[in-house]
């Protein structure tokens, strides 16, 4: 078994100064750990018995897509506004560094469907919860929040527990 958490890389002042910067590619780029946190992320999932998994742009698709392909379920996206081409339903998404808004096509998650919501990293928990919303929104019925990493000192997850008590979160990597 690799140490996932040893392969994460501390970047300082990026991308502005003062923040260190958890850089996850070389997870992704061995093989033995990728497919190790897909595992582990498939394990969790599989308890929920999801119909989707959904995920947070842009380094959450890495894990969705594999996670949805392991499960053998549809796969949806929660982009930045403006990068959709067909009708759209958004959200507020105010994060550490900028107020954004997320949004997912109209028809990307089914009424009912039992999605779990995917991310690379839990800093503030503010795209967390701001995704939890769009899929809510949606008509979606939100089973599970899992992400790689969490960010401890900023209490993401116990934001993300106050804002959707109901979605339980899991994390494999804590700094």
């Amino acid at each position: 078994m690799k140490d996932i958490k040893s392969l994460i890389v501390d970047v300082p002042d990026f991308p502005k100064p003062g923040v260190i910067f958890k850089d996850i590619t070389p997870v992704i780029q061995d093989a033995e750990a990728f497919n190790q946190v897909i595992d582990r992320m498939a394990e969790i999932a599989r308890k929920f018995s999801p119909d989707r998994v959904a995920a947070i742009e842009s380094r959450g698709f890495i894990f969705g897509a594999a996670l949805a392909r392991d499960l053998r379920v549809g796969f949806s996206l929660v982009r930045k506004k403006g990068k959709l081409p067909r009708k759209t339903l958004t959200v507020l998404a105010p994060n550490e560094y900028a107020v954004e808004y997320f949004e997912a096509h109209v028809d990307s998650v089914q009424p009912g469907e039992k999605v779990v919501v995917v991310d690379d990293l839990i800093a503030t928990g503010s795209s967390g919860i701001s995704a939890i919303n769009l899929i809510q929104e949606l008509g979606g019925k939100v089973v599970a929040f899992e992400a790689l990493v969490e960010l401890t000192f900023l209490e993401g997850v116990k934001k993300l527990n106050e804002a959707h008590p109901g979605v339980p979160v899991f994390t494999l990597v804590k700094f």
